[in-house]
């Protein structure tokens, strides 16, 4: 009977962790927008949301990358950089970090416990949340907005994972913008 309480101890544990490493990606699409009036970006000005977390903030690695990878992908979906004059479109990006709290109830609500102790135990993680908004220079009208939620345990000091995290999440989220119309100027 021990030897079951462990075991299903270490599959809760590890179907914890995957849970925690799973990437949720979702967008929005202003509805009625025609994307094919679109074919050129540039950065749009500071907006006046409170910065996010000051090791994504002061961390030239990482708002270097992020930028990278976001150009790279609007390139890829058929938009350039606006090198003079007004752009169609202007990008804003948020980054913050968040603590969360996951509590598992499962071990006592089952009777999986662990010598003897049956409290509800909670699980301590941060995650880190990245939002991409293009917006209509025009009308300064929001026309679609991505945003990405992961896990950041052992990224923020590892420069290799952070540069994969951001690949993954800005190449998902951009994924779901629609492309300008190619071929025309």
């Amino acid at each position: 009977m021990r030897r079951l309480a462990c075991v299903c101890l270490v599959a809760a544990a590890v179907t914890a962790a995957g849970c925690a490493t799973t990437m949720n990606v979702s967008s929005y699409v202003e509805r009625g927008t025609d994307f094919t009036q679109f074919r050129t970006y540039d950065w749009g000005p500071a907006d006046a949301l409170p910065t996010g977390d000051p090791r994504l903030d002061d961390d030239p690695f990482f708002l270097d990358h992020f930028e990278g990878a976001i150009e790279t992908a609007m390139a890829g979906k058929g938009y350039r950089l606006a090198e003079r004059g007004m752009p169609d479109l202007l990008i804003h990006y948020h980054a913050a970090i968040t603590p969360r709290i996951d509590i598992n109830r499962l071990d006592s609500e089952r009777g999986y416990c662990y010598d003897g102790d049956c409290r509800v135990r909670t699980i301590e993680s941060e995650t880190g949340t990245l939002v991409i908004d293009v917006v209509d220079s025009r009308t300064n009208k929001l026309i679609w907005r991505g945003w990405a939620q992961h896990g950041v345990v052992d990224i923020l000091n590892n420069r290799d994972r952070m540069e994969t995290r951001i690949d993954q999440a800005v190449a998902r989220m951009l994924e779901e913008l629609p492309s300008a119309q190619l071929g025309a100027n």
